[in-house]
């Protein structure tokens, strides 16, 4: 199930080139363009928001989302570009899928997307894995996006990497007292700011907008009014996607249509 994988040239900019790099799902994934979002693990409803719009935005035109499989801006990143136009990098061996939580978006993501490490399997995260993920997931990217973070968090480490490989770093743009990492890169010019998601993606994009109508089982489904788990069980990477953009509504355990 899990493979070596050959050359990937974007790793270059890498302080050292990794030794393997295993995967799992859709290898072709690596030639896409590839955009980089990172961010807390406990972001504001602003940030969501906006980060989830971006990567929606991304994998309607064929953009790659990569991303670090983690809590927070991470999982809302790859289920806004949705299973089949992301790559997760874990800071674990491929046959443990960290963070138990989004154990269900890392299964879809290998399943239908593309998951990578560099560890050998049976390794569990540790401490200093994660700054090793966030290496490759910086490095996977044309530009680096950073929703939202503070100074002293582990983003900075990422925002650390983009500017060691001369990466470009894009920030959604906070009030003051938020986000301090961000506005800290603002006003030291070293990001640009991202007030138009249709203009950034415009950027990247080579192609006309995709018009492939996304997961219609899914709206069948939710006319069932099925209980919360049910969904989740079903459509795990849809249901929270649609409860995020408002698409669906939870009362009493019960999933609506709006």
């Amino acid at each position: 199930m899990y493979k070596k994988a050959e050359y990937i040239p974007e790793l270059k900019a890498m302080k050292t080139y990794p030794k393997d790099v295993f995967y799992a799902g859709n290898p072709d994934l690596l030639n896409s363009t590839k955009i980089s979002i990172v961010g807390t693990r406990k972001p504001c409803q602003y940030s969501r928001n906006m980060t989830h719009l971006l990567a929606s935005s991304l994998s309607k035109h064929d953009i790659c989302v990569v991303s670090g499989g983690a809590m927070g801006i991470d999982a809302v990143a790859h289920m806004g570009a949705g299973s089949k136009h992301t790559i997760a990098v874990l800071p674990c061996g491929m046959d443990h899928k960290y963070p138990a939580v989004n154990k269900k978006m890392l299964l879809d993501i290998q399943n239908k997307g593309l998951l990578l490490s560099q560890f050998k399997h049976a390794f569990k995260a540790a401490s200093w894995s994660f700054v090793v993920r966030n290496e490759l997931v910086v490095a996977l990217g044309d530009v680096l996006v950073v929703a939202e973070a503070e100074l002293g968090s582990g983003s900075m480490r990422s925002i650390e990497f983009a500017l060691n490989m001369g990466k470009e770093i894009y920030v959604f743009p906070h009030r003051i007292g938020e986000s301090s990492a961000t506005n800290s890169l603002l006003q030291d010019a070293k990001a640009k700011v991202i007030y138009d998601i249709d203009l950034f993606v415009s950027q990247f994009s080579s192609a006309e907008i995709s018009e492939i109508p996304i997961a219609d089982e899914f709206i069948i489904y939710c006319k069932t009014v099925p209980s919360y788990d049910d969904a989740l069980k079903k459509f795990p990477l849809r249901t929270f996607e649609s409860e995020l953009s408002g698409e669906i509504e939870v009362k009493n355990g019960k999933v609506f249509l709006r």
